[in-house]
């Protein structure tokens, strides 16, 4: 959230998240605030190198282009400093002297000329060759100038390179000559050093700008460089470019409002595979440690200050490995053993509970497209007003029809998921089935609880969750408007309600916080429900086999809106980028005018050879990337990295076991009769450049267990501390046999069996050392390799 926004007035108000000056996310637009509250969370690998990570807060404007107020920055290597906490930030004004990205390789070196009459004099050589990731002007490439500067403390002169046209890349190649000392001789020595001085205090600028043409010219960044750490020597180096200097002094920094961000950044060297052999031994059987509360798994989740980070890694290897459902199983025995009430079954933030809800994530993204995406799109594109509090009505609305057009999308979204348990994953069915034969032997009295246990998963943190924030569960590419996110929030209450009356004995009416919507669900037949719900909680914690319904119908896997270059061509001849839906399912890549026409091109799965990048230089786009099929390749122009990297790995995982994948393809392409890679001739020649790896046939869900064990390994690695005081309390609970006393340190930790747990600890201590060594030994060789701005 954000808070005293300027200007002083009521606004609307939106956020964006930026890798350098690229836009990867923005949340929705909250209406007429000054402290507009987001509570949006983002979760995206990062597919490129950054120096940045920025947050830009927007002031919504219909007519004009919409106005940013500040900004957030925060520098790559800060960015562990605030990982896995609150902060609140300053905004910080926005000009472009602070907006830079890119870097610039420059080759410096110092000569001594001996002049016609015999004395020596110091010439300064500066190459630029080329840079390398600067920004999109108007999300357009720039077309870069750069100009190198020798600046003392009485002198400032100034070269310019060539302007390069529409490239975020530029090759400049210009050498630029510097006069550093004039000739002097032994007779004039106080003039030798006061030219020696001026060396010490000598700098050589290379700014970047963007040439504006009719406009001004917007600066890009700039690097400074001493001449004394030349010396007599060549000096060769990557420079990140960096703000002007003092660039925004002007601009006061206390008067913007701040920001509140809750930022976790992770960044994982992923060793090969065989490193990983122990560790991924020692949490896989998991699941068969007694107790379980003894098993590394376990241990994980105890020390993490947040579950969620074990949680998530947790979760993806175990479902690689298929281990999750004993797992899950066992961990929930352990929570119902201090559930006291069979009505509060699953309802806290255990491990349990968090394994199943990542674990629908995973594997229910497709039941839930296919259960409730028609609905919500009929209600988002649609809308028919619904609100039913008094307080919320506007002038003219009327209750009662509102209140029907509510009850009408109820009675739809409700009916839709009724009739959808043929489409529930087994594997969310197998877990259902352990929960509700746990919660059944728990209390035994109690006739409800095998149901409550179910759809407190399936009706709260599934079904409703999804209604309220579609865009969340990819069901919908953008956020609804406050109207229709009022209309989601009203919907999601009532399917929460009565996914919940088939569990409980007596009415739900008396407990509603709102007294509107009791007077709403006094309409509901309440017997008629009860008895749907339960049909279909049955069903869906079966573990009897179902038919294969997913089998006759295509997998949805993606879909959003990106360029593509015409396949044909234009009357003038030139080939153009046109804006395209575009859909991938199991069966077909498709792309569409619009969404939900008709596909005016379609490839299918199996006819794809190759998915790649695609060179900038081929079209100076950025995000690019080529789907190789049977015909010409089909070139790609994606929104940003983020989406571009996302894109390409759902379309390498589903062609991933396709016979005929090509094993070379051209990185570039071909353009103006020869292909711009390697410059032959012919059209279908073999690729200059080897494919990238194919994805592991064995791969069922985009999981990488190496990677997923190496952020678990990382994990205990952190909480290191924590696993050496309980190794040390599970050492002193199994000696001291008198009243068992705990030091305030492990009060929080479940230690059933000190044995047994003190056993895992040591395992677990022994292989976070090996791996450890592992680490270092990669880190020596890393760090031995060139770093930004050296040799």
């Amino acid at each position: 959230d954000a808070k005293h926004l300027v200007p002083n007035k009521m606004r609307d108000f939106f956020c964006t998240i930026n890798l350098d000056q690229e836009e990867v996310f923005r949340t929705q637009v909250v209406e007429k605030s000054l402290s507009p509250y987001f509570g949006e969370e983002f979760y995206f690998e990062i597919p490129r190198t950054f120096q940045w990570l920025s947050f830009y807060i927007y002031d919504k404007s219909v007519l004009q282009k919409d106005l940013r107020i500040g900004k957030v920055s925060i520098k790559k290597e800060d960015l562990c400093n605030y990982t896995g906490k609150e902060n609140w930030f300053m905004l910080q004004p926005v000009d472009s002297n602070s907006e830079v990205q890119g870097k610039v390789h420059l080759e410096l070196k110092l000569n001594e000329l001996i002049t016609d009459n015999g004395s020596v004099c110091q010439q300064l050589v500066v190459h630029i060759k080329e840079c390398h990731g600067l920004p999109l002007i108007n999300g357009q490439n720039c077309d870069p100038y750069a100009t190198v500067s020798l600046v003392g403390p009485s002198r400032n002169d100034q070269k310019k390179t060539k302007v390069k046209k529409k490239t975020s890349n530029p090759q400049f190649n210009e050498t630029f000559y510097f006069e550093v000392t004039r000739s002097s001789s032994y007779t004039k020595k106080s003039q030798f050093q006061v030219e020696e001085e001026d060396i010490e205090k000598l700098e050589v600028r290379v700014d970047l700008w963007n040439n504006g043409n009719l406009v001004q010219d917007v600066f890009l960044g700039e690097i400074k460089v001493p001449v004394k750490v030349l010396r007599n020597d060549s000096f060769q180096a990557w420079y990140l470019l960096q703000p002007r200097e003092n660039g925004n002094k002007s601009s006061k920094t206390d008067d913007l409002g701040s920001l509140r961000l809750n930022i976790c950044y992770t960044e994982d060297c992923v060793l090969p595979s065989e490193y990983y052999i122990s560790l991924r031994h020692l949490l896989l059987k998991s699941s068969d440690v007694q107790p379980i509360s003894a098993s590394a798994a376990y241990i994980l989740s105890e020390v993490c200050r947040d579950k969620y980070d074990a949680v998530l890694p947790l979760v993806r290897l175990l479902l690689h490995h298929h281990k999750l459902v004993p797992f899950v199983a066992a961990v929930a025995e352990l929570d119902l053993k201090d559930t006291q009430e069979a009505n509060t079954v699953f309802r806290g933030n255990s491990l349990a509970t968090r394994c199943v809800d990542e674990m629908m994530k995973i594997v229910g993204k497709h039941y839930l497209k296919v259960t409730l995406k028609p609905v919500i799109d009929e209600i988002c594109e649609s809308p028919k007003p619904c609100e039913i509090d008094p307080i919320k009505l506007k002038e003219g609305d009327n209750v009662e029809i509102n209140m029907e057009n509510l009850r009408y999308y109820v009675d739809k979204v409700f009916h839709e998921i009724m009739q959808s348990s043929i489409s529930c994953p087994t594997l969310m069915c197998d877990v259902f089935y352990s929960l509700r034969h746990l919660a059944a032997k728990r209390f035994p009295n109690d006739p409800h609880v095998q149901y409550s246990a179910v759809s407190s998963f399936v009706f709260l943190r599934f079904f409703a969750v999804a209604v309220v924030s579609p865009h969340t569960f990819h069901l919908r590419p953008h956020h609804p408007d406050a109207q229709t996110s009022r209309t989601l929030t009203l919907i999601s209450k009532a399917i929460q309600t009565l996914g919940s009356w088939g569990s409980l004995t007596k009415s739900k009416l008396s407990s509603f916080k709102e007294t509107f919507m009791s007077e709403f669900f006094k309409t509901f037949q309440e017997e008629k429900f009860t008895e749907s719900v339960k049909k279909f909680l049955d069903e869906v914690s079966s573990t009897e086999s179902k038919e294969p319904s997913g089998l006759s119908e295509p997998v949805h896997l993606k879909e959003g809106e990106m360029y593509k270059r015409a396949q044909g061509r234009t009357r003038i001849g030139k080939k153009n980028f046109k804006k395209r839906w575009f859909c991938l399912t199991s069966r077909e890549f498709t792309y569409h005018k619009q969404q939900d026409k008709e596909p005016i091109f379609t490839i299918p799965i199996k006819n794809i050879l190759a998915v790649e990048k695609l060179d900038e230089n081929s079209f100076n786009k950025k995000n690019m990337f080529q789907v190789l099929h049977g015909e010409k390749p089909l070139y790609i122009q994606a929104n940003n990295c983020v989406e571009a990297s996302e894109w390409i790995e759902a379309l390498c995982r589903v062609t991933r076991c396709n016979q005929k994948r090509l094993s070379f393809y051209h990185p570039s392409a071909f353009l103006n009769g020869s292909w711009l890679c390697c410059k032959a001739t012919i059209e279908n020649t073999v690729g200059c450049a080897r494919c990238t790896a194919d994805v592991p046939a064995d791969t069922q869900i985009e999981i990488d267990g190496d990677r997923e064990t190496e952020r678990i390994y990382s994990l205990f690695n952190i909480n290191m501390s924590k696993i050496q005081k309980l190794e040390e309390a599970c050492g002193s609970i199994a000696v001291y046999q008198g009243p068992r006393k705990e030091p305030d340190d492990y009060s929080n930790f479940t230690i059933e069996d000190s044995v047994a747990t003190f056993h895992t600890l040591q395992q677990i201590i022994d292989v976070v050392e090996k791996l450890n060594e592992s680490h270092e030994k990669y880190r020596k060789k890393r760090s031995s390799s060139a770093t930004y701005g050296s040799e």
